[in-house]
């Protein structure tokens, strides 16, 4: 174990990571997401890497903007000596919806199951009852962000996907083990539906309204056709020419606008998915009261390999990097910064 393993911190790394984590990378990709949901507000078709640049985007920014409130929220009330309960421990890393609610926005979790869930019966009353209400509850929870069927339609959504994930572990035992996925294979098939179930949702928890939401999915499936800038398939030479006789389409402009969208979504997944988060790193000073549940536990206590290198340490190392997250994001905010829950 460390030797400052059991040391209590009032240091003021975890609103610095929060408010960079906000003015910084969040706002940063906002913009491209913005752009997106405006022109489907406004009738425009979308293509699908326009649709998916605008819904990954925003699936970005949300989670990075909410995480950095905690964080900040945390840090700041942990100055005092106030401990505030964790609210995100890497979502997107979940390979089940019933995993990523036990990790995204963990209290307003435990607020729905304690105060709805549970009061409605919970899973007492058999199983058809479990699972209504599993989607009462998150119709609920859809309704508490706001009175449009936009967010009707993304609490649905969530119940939905709630009640098939309970089903399919009571239906899981019965397949055979000599079809079952396994290993790596079993658990990327998971993420990747459990991460497009959450992305298909966000785009309705964004969309200014019900059509909106569907002409973003519509270009997500590709029903608008698939279309690179002009640009970018001028300078893919050969293989440009291969794609356009597939049948990859061109159009003009916004070149530049669908390179910066993926440079900013790209390094912005990757840190969501391979890195750790901030409890991880400032770990043995405890700087938010572990509400989660013992498997998760033993993940977030057990330190080892890029989690134990990045572990916070009160070196120069760290200090330098403190600073220089600090002030990137003082200087952010030089500029208007959009706040995601004005209407919460």
């Amino acid at each position: 174990m460390l030797p400052y393993a059991k040391l209590p911190t009032r240091s003021g790394e975890e609103p610095s990571i929060g408010l960079f984590k906000k003015a910084v990378l969040a706002d940063g990709v906002a913009p491209y997401s913005t752009s997106v949901f405006d022109a489907a507000a406004s009738g425009e078709p979308m293509t699908f890497f326009v649709a998916w640049g605008g819904a990954l985007a925003y699936t970005m920014q949300l989670y990075f903007d909410f995480s950095g409130y905690s964080d900040m929220a945390i840090g700041a009330a942990r100055l005092f000596g106030i401990r505030l309960p964790l609210n995100f421990h890497s979502p997107y890393k979940s390979t089940s919806i019933v995993e990523f609610w036990r990790r995204w926005h963990m209290t307003l979790s435990r607020f729905l199951r304690d105060y709805l869930y549970i009061p409605l019966g919970g899973s007492r009353r058999g199983k058809a009852r479990r699972y209504f209400n599993l989607f009462a509850t998150m119709l609920l929870g859809g309704l508490w962000h706001g009175a449009g069927w936009t967010f009707v339609v993304w609490g649905g959504l969530h119940g939905l996907y709630l009640a098939i994930n309970h089903a399919w572990h009571r239906f899981h035992p019965f397949i055979p083990a000599r079809i079952r996925l396994r290993g790596s294979l079993g658990k990327t098939l998971a993420w990747s539906l459990t991460f497009l179930s959450v992305v298909v949702g966000w785009v309705f928890f964004r969309a200014n309204d019900f059509n909106s939401a569907i002409a973003i999915l519509q270009g997500m499936s590709g029903n608008n056709g698939i279309a690179l800038p002009n640009a970018i398939m001028a300078r893919l030479g050969s293989l440009g020419e291969w794609l356009g006789s597939m049948g990859l389409e061109t159009y003009l402009g916004g070149g530049s606008q669908f390179m910066f969208t993926y440079l900013w979504i790209i390094p912005l997944l990757l840190i969501a998915l391979f890195l750790p988060n901030t409890q991880q790193i400032l770990n043995h000073f405890e700087p938010a009261l572990a509400t989660y549940p013992s498997d998760e536990n033993t993940e977030i206590r057990g330190f080892s390999g890029i989690t134990s290198r990045l572990a916070w340490r009160p070196s120069f190392a760290w200090a330098l990097g403190i600073g220089i997250v600090t002030t990137f994001g003082i200087l952010a905010l030089s500029s208007v910064s959009e706040f995601l829950y004005f209407q919460f």
